[in-house]
């Protein structure tokens, strides 16, 4: 007897920012395995006694090893129930979603993946800019800033990054971007190109910091907190047309 997943992407925590579809999924979820950005108000769309299970990695912390979650998907959905994966943001953007579906696929599970709003389209809807611009921000690009030893990856292109006419989002570089800027700056990006701190998006205590990538990497210290955060640096984060 086999059950079934859904991957359920729940955006960057507000819950007025869920689809139809994922809020429909967790209506009718055996099991919901969520993660600590989606947990909160979007659980109050679970079923009256599904299963909750709290499966959240953060930088810092002790957390459930990845082995760990996509057994936990694959055990839940042997017996026959509907589960729910229910990750922040998108799922499909540095979220491990790949491994998990390999689990399943390795299993015998059939599953499906529900998009979200990513985190990076909501911090930019925050700021009140958009994330491309005709002629000047033509591109955009994410990237993760941190390695799985939480440090800068050192193959990241920094060309392609120093680009002063893209929109780049970094993922999970609260730690790195001091290390990170001072690469963009070697490259070439210009130390004064506009930057935008955003931390807890969509919850009610987000904290938007603008200032130029220097300068924010000079910040990052004072910054310092349990939040999540991403950083946005190109022609738009400084929020002038």
């Amino acid at each position: 007897m086999s059950g079934f997943v859904s991957f359920v992407s729940s955006g960057p925590g507000d819950p007025e920012l869920l689809t139809l579809k994922a809020v429909a999924r967790l209506k009718a979820a055996d099991a919901v395995l969520f993660d600590d950005l989606s947990s909160g108000p979007i659980l109050a769309h679970a079923r009256p006694g599904a299963d909750l299970v709290g499966v959240g990695k953060r930088a810092g912390r002790p957390s459930p090893k990845q082995d760990h979650v996509s057994r936990l998907l694959v055990d839940y959905a042997q017996t026959g129930a509907k589960v729910v994966r229910l990750k922040s943001g998108d799922s499909g953007i540095f979220g491990r979603l790949e491994e998990e579906i390999v689990a399943l696929q390795d299993a015998g599970i059939g599953y499906e993946i529900i998009p979200g709003v990513p985190a990076a389209c909501a911090a930019a809807a925050a700021a009140g800019i958009p994330l491309t611009r005709r002629l000047t921000a033509r591109r955009v690009q994410f990237v993760t800033g941190a390695d799985v030893t939480g440090q800068l990856p050192e193959d990241l292109n920094m060309a392609a990054l120093a680009d002063p006419l893209a929109t780049t989002v970094v993922y999970m570089g609260k730690r790195s971007f001091p290390a990170f800027a001072a690469a963009l700056i070697g490259a070439g990006l210009p130390p004064t190109t506009p930057a935008l701190y955003a931390e807890a998006v969509g919850h009610p205590h987000q904290r938007l910091v603008r200032d130029t990538v220097s300068g924010l990497a000079a910040r990052m210290a004072d910054l310092d907190s349990p939040e999540p955060a991403l950083i946005l640096y190109g022609p738009l984060a400084g929020g002038q047309p």
